[in-house]
């Protein structure tokens, strides 16, 4: 599905998730498309658990040893996601999401500090890393912006 049907979803479905259709539409959907823009896949693949909680993980930075963070991984293809860290949990299956989906729950994920997208299939080892810290800080910027429009404007 193409970047623009994914993020018609997202406005079509805004209300679901308690957000004006405009917001999401003006807003949300321009961050997100930015974003999505500079990832190589249209959907990516990401682990849960069996009650559909998506899998974190904790990383730290080898110079800063103070610096943890939590992140989700997102692969780019189904053997990728079954493949890493060698694990054959039965209990963590691996969902499709359209990566505009993806981002836009970031939103929501309190615990979660930024998403690992891996880019090239059969390499675990490098991804583009989208913080969520970022990506809100941007759609706070966009909505102030549409605040502070005159609301004549044809």
């Amino acid at each position: 599905m193409e970047l623009e049907q994914q993020l018609q979803i997202l406005v079509d479905d805004a209300t679901k998730h308690g957000i004006s259709p405009l917001v999401v539409e003006k807003a949300i959907a321009p961050v997100l498309n930015l974003f999505a823009r500079q990832l190589k896949h249209l959907e990516y693949y990401l682990l849960q658990n069996l009650d559909e909680q998506l899998v974190l993980f904790t990383i730290s930075d080898r110079e800063q040893v103070q610096s943890e963070q939590k992140v989700i991984y997102a692969f780019p293809t189904l053997q990728d996601a079954a493949n890493f860290q060698g694990s054959k949990d039965p209990n963590i299956i691996a969902t499709v999401l359209p990566v505009t989906h993806i981002l836009f729950q970031l939103l929501a994920l309190k615990p979660v500090d930024s998403i690992v997208f891996l880019e090239k299939p059969g390499n675990l080892n490098a991804g583009t890393q989208i913080e969520r810290d970022k990506l809100q800080s941007l759609i706070q910027q966009q909505i102030r912006q549409l605040s502070n429009m005159p609301s004549d404007i044809a």
